[in-house]
């Protein structure tokens, strides 16, 4: 079960708990980018990022560089790479992907990165979002994050498969169908029950993604604002919003959270929970420039605004060519190069002028959808939540497995599922 961008796993928690006894290495500098020596930048990134896009355009700026890249499968095979060699001291790329999951720890060890203000991006620094800018940033004031997306969230849909069913599906009559800007949860699966009813086909794929949105729209989610201290157990919001899902899994696919692309273009469900970076999930399930799939993009979410996910890149202080590394990164962080990303596969910018300049997009995938103005309009008012050590272990190994059996039907009762995830919550989570 993968709850977004990244999974943890359980081997990695060993490496966690040692990662704040941890320094890389230092090495000497071989020069700024833009001298004549021929270097070779590697740089490790995950899932659909989109900044692969920029590659060329920096190599062809700066003949004197090639990038190396390797991007691994999710952002939980990166959390897992960066934490094994942070642990190690060595082998870290030049340029490193590090997902909001995980920037907590990361920030206890944030000496194995560079301080970014040293190569200059407190010039830039009103481009981003305040508190995107805050993330990156450790206790100490050291800038070890340059930010690249925001996760602002709407409703992927399949419009065809709702009209078919007798139901409102283009965007605007989908969003005042379960409710609007005054959209609940409660009115978005009674929508759900009325399709299920009328097409006799599943909703949605997997409960995980209602969770985790959900989750992602309290003011204190699985830590306190402390970042410390745990925020879970007697959580009366949460253990509602738990009840709700297993009262309403009966219109759910039974299917794992990802890879469900064969599903999806069997039409087996009708509604994704959509970060940005989702649309390039989504439409990646499909062959290049598909078009007319049914799929859409509405701006609606229910229960309000909510941020999912956001990337960072680092560069690691066992560089040996941190200056030019810096260079790369910070480029790759500007507006232009996060607006490309955004154009080619959804990740919304995190700098004002990014926003503005993919502020007039269309995605032709999801029916020719204004993308750049509904993920504009869905960022209005969010601030992304305060994320603690351990949250994404929380999201992927405690409530993750679950909400799995919630979904395929082994646990029925709101109650039972609560409390199978504390016991999972004692045996996994340090209290």
């Amino acid at each position: 079960m993968k709850f977004s961008r990244r999974t943890a796993t359980v081997a990695a928690l060993s490496a966690t708990t040692s990662l704040a006894l941890v320094l890389t290495g230092c090495s000497s500098d071989a020069g700024p980018s833009d001298s004549d020596e021929q270097i070779t930048l590697t740089i490790t990134t995950f899932g659909t990022m989109g900044i692969d896009v920029n590659y060329a355009a920096y190599e062809k700026e700066h003949p004197n560089i090639k990038i190396e890249a390797t991007n691994l499968e999710n952002g939980g095979a990166a959390r897992d790479d960066a934490y094994a060699k942070i642990a190690a001291g060595t082998g870290l790329s030049d340029i490193v992907a590090i997902e909001e999951g995980w920037l907590s720890t990361i920030a206890e060890v944030s000496d194995a990165f560079v301080d970014l203000r040293d190569y200059g991006i407190e010039d830039n620094k009103g481009d981003w979002l305040d508190w995107k800018y805050a993330q990156g940033t450790d206790a100490d004031g050291r800038v070890f994050g340059a930010g690249l997306d925001i996760g602002p969230q709407g409703l992927c849909f399949r419009g065809d498969l709702f009209e078919a069913a007798g139901l409102p599906g283009d965007r605007e009559g989908f969003a005042e169908a379960i409710g609007g800007e005054g959209a609940t949860w409660e009115s978005f699966f009674e929508f759900g029950q009325e399709y299920t009813a009328a097409s006799g086909k599943p909703f949605y794929h997997n409960p995980s993604f209602f969770w985790n949105s959900f989750v992602n729209q309290l003011e204190e989610g699985y830590y306190k604002k402390d970042g410390q201290t745990l925020n879970i157990k007697d959580n009366a919001a949460m253990k509602e919003q738990m009840n709700l899902i297993v009262e309403n899994a009966n219109i759910g696919a039974g299917l794992p959270g990802w890879d469900v692309g064969e599903q999806a273009k069997n039409d087996e469900f009708a509604v994704y929970v959509c970060p940005s970076w989702m649309l390039g999930v989504v439409s990646g399930y499909y062959d290049a420039g598909t078009t007319g799939t049914g799929w859409d993009f509405a701006d609606v979410l229910p229960g309000g605004a909510a941020n999912w996910g956001g990337a960072f890149l680092g560069v690691s202080e066992s560089s040996e060519h941190k200056e030019a590394a810096a260079d790369l990164a910070l480029w790759l962080a500007a507006p232009a190069q996060q607006a490309a990303a955004f154009e080619a596969a959804g990740p919304f910018p995190s700098t004002l002028e990014g926003q503005e300049l993919v502020g007039d997009s269309v995605n032709a995938f999801f029916n020719d959808a204004p993308v750049g103005e509904i993920f504009t309009n869905r960022a209005k008012g969010v601030v992304a939540q305060v994320k603690g050590p351990e949250d994404s272990v929380i999201q992927d190994n405690v409530f993750g497995p679950v909400l799995d059996k919630v979904s395929q039907g082994e646990i029925t009762d709101g109650a039972a599922a609560w409390d199978a995830a504390m016991v999972l919550l004692d045996q996994l989570v340090p209290q």
